[in-house]
């Protein structure tokens, strides 16, 4: 009887101590994992952004900051979208073969409507930011505007397409995005307009 009423209080401790050490393992455990759980300012950084650019003119830039990245909206006139094809003879990849846009992107004027130019502006070679140079002639002899990186030379036309002979090997990257009307940009997605997005005008 003695032996019987041991096993049942050995089995009682066991259970207990492991039940125990188990609640002590879990308690221990959730700082480790909510360090690596994203803050609310990150989720918040990295959450779509709608772009107002009713104001932005012919020529003009808008650059605003997007998950700690430059973000260009560039207003083209017609004089720009013609210089486009002129340059395909001295870029490395005209046709945009490579993945840096959006399939519906992949044309001449890599944009979904021609006029607005949506890139992040960072080079392609060691992340540095490149100018908006639209003036004609300003950087080279062939130059027809685009986008200058003063750290080591690279050349983008007034599409991101990188240059040839340049230290870039690849053309401006292309975000994401999509109209929610005809003034309004929604930069981070491409289909159906995702809530909380931040609002930037």
């Amino acid at each position: 009887m003695k032996d019987e009423v041991d096993h049942k209080r050995r089995c009682f401790i066991r259970l207990a101590t492991s039940a125990v050490g188990g609640a002590g393992i879990l308690a221990a455990s959730v700082p480790f994992f909510s360090y690596w759980m994203p803050s609310a300012d990150t989720e918040a950084a990295a959450a779509p952004i709608e772009i107002d650019i009713s104001s932005l003119k012919p020529r003009q830039q808008l650059t605003v900051p997007w998950r700690g990245m430059p973000m260009w909206v560039i207003c083209r006139d017609q004089e720009m979208l013609d210089s486009l094809p002129k340059s395909n003879n001295i870029l490395r990849d005209p046709l945009s073969e490579h993945d840096q846009q959006p399939e519906y992107c992949k044309n001449t004027h890599r944009s979904i409507k021609p006029e607005f130019f949506i890139a992040i502006g960072i080079c392609t070679h060691l992340g540095c930011v490149p100018t908006y140079r639209p003036d004609v002639a300003s950087v080279a002899p062939d130059w027809l505007g685009g986008f200058y990186c003063p750290c080591h030379g690279s050349k983008y036309d007034l599409a991101g397409r990188v240059y040839q002979n340049v230290p870039a090997p690849l053309n401006l990257k292309i975000p994401r995005h999509m109209y929610v009307s005809d003034t309004k940009i929604l930069i981070g997605k491409d289909q159906e307009k995702e809530e909380g997005a931040i609002s930037i005008s």
